[in-house]
């Protein structure tokens, strides 16, 4: 497979991820509540893992293992209620947005756990994105309305997604990513159905319409993008990874302009052209370093 193949992995795998909200916001407006949403989302990604998982190769996990992978995906459990309640205040093309702030608050983190300073290329993407942010949200347009709960919710959200990711670059368990993503999804929905039991399995709510929207995120939430990112990611590198994965960004905000019908003007779209240069910025700037030295080898 070319290279250009895998790229386009990677892109298709951040795109997935971008049309998740959409159809969150869909089931809101079915009358559906925060718990069915979420549970049935993790539920049917966990059942569609387990079943590809069967298939990959395995190995014998201590119990200390089973449980480290299991935690480590509290997490992402966390961020699919704190977004998806935010969903309940916000736009769609909003809510992503305000998920898109983990890039910076990673490296706070990072900073606070091993006191890694970022240098200087990152705090100008930083910097980048938040000015981007503030014309991509609408804050500059005197008819937008905000809600307070609605940004909070997105934040945390954006907070529990940088934990993720910083918790996984240390989770040093070999053993199949499909298997691991099994394993860790499966972490989530008991998180998610002890903080909220799932009632909608006894309701009716499954045969009323929720099995549609649970399997649809299920599908593009919780099993398309890691098994794309597994394939691609390995041979892109995660500097380019990390621009074409951004593509969750411009998805998402289209499918809440083009399904949702939610209003987006021409300095928002500004604003995430902007974000996109944010993100784009350092890692293309590394890429060049990158592709210098080995032109002088």
């Amino acid at each position: 497979m070319k290279m250009w193949n895998y790229a386009l992995l990677v892109f298709l795998g951040g795109c997935s991820y971008g049309v998740v909200s959409t159809f969150v916001k869909l089931g809101y407006s079915e009358g559906f509540r925060l718990s069915e949403v979420t549970g049935s989302q993790y539920l049917f990604g966990s059942i569609m893992l387990w079943s590809i998982a069967i298939f990959v190769p395995k190995v014998r996990l201590k119990c200390k293992q089973w449980l480290t992978l299991t935690i480590s995906g509290i997490p992402m459990g966390l961020t699919g209620i704190f977004y998806n309640q935010a969903l309940s205040y916000i736009n769609a093309s909003f809510a992503i947005i305000l998920l898109l702030q983990f890039t910076w608050i990673s490296m706070i983190l990072q900073y606070i756990f091993t006191k890694k300073a970022p240098d200087r290329k990152s705090l100008m993407s930083t910097v980048i994105i938040l000015l981007g942010s503030v014309l991509a949200s609408g804050f500059l347009e005197s008819d937008i309305i905000f809600s307070f709960a609605g940004i909070s919710w997105g934040m945390l959200a954006a907070l529990s997604f940088a934990f993720f990711i910083f918790i996984s670059g240390r989770t040093n368990i070999r053993v199949h990513p499909i298997y691991k993503s099994a394993i860790m999804t499966t972490g989530v929905s008991l998180l998610i159905f002890i903080s909220m039991p799932p009632v909608f399995l006894i309701n009716g709510a499954l045969t009323n319409g929720l099995f549609m929207y649970g399997l649809l995120t299920g599908l593009f939430g919780s099993l398309v993008p890691p098994i794309l990112f597994n394939i691609g990611m390995p041979k892109v590198g995660g500097n380019l990874g990390t621009i074409l994965s951004a593509s969750e960004l411009p998805m998402a905000v289209i499918m809440s302009t083009i399904v949702l019908h939610e209003t987006v003007t021409f300095f928002q779209w500004i604003g995430v052209v902007i974000i996109l240069g944010g993100i784009a910025y350092p890692n293309v700037q590394g890429h060049k370093a990158t592709y210098s030295i080995k032109k002088s080898e």
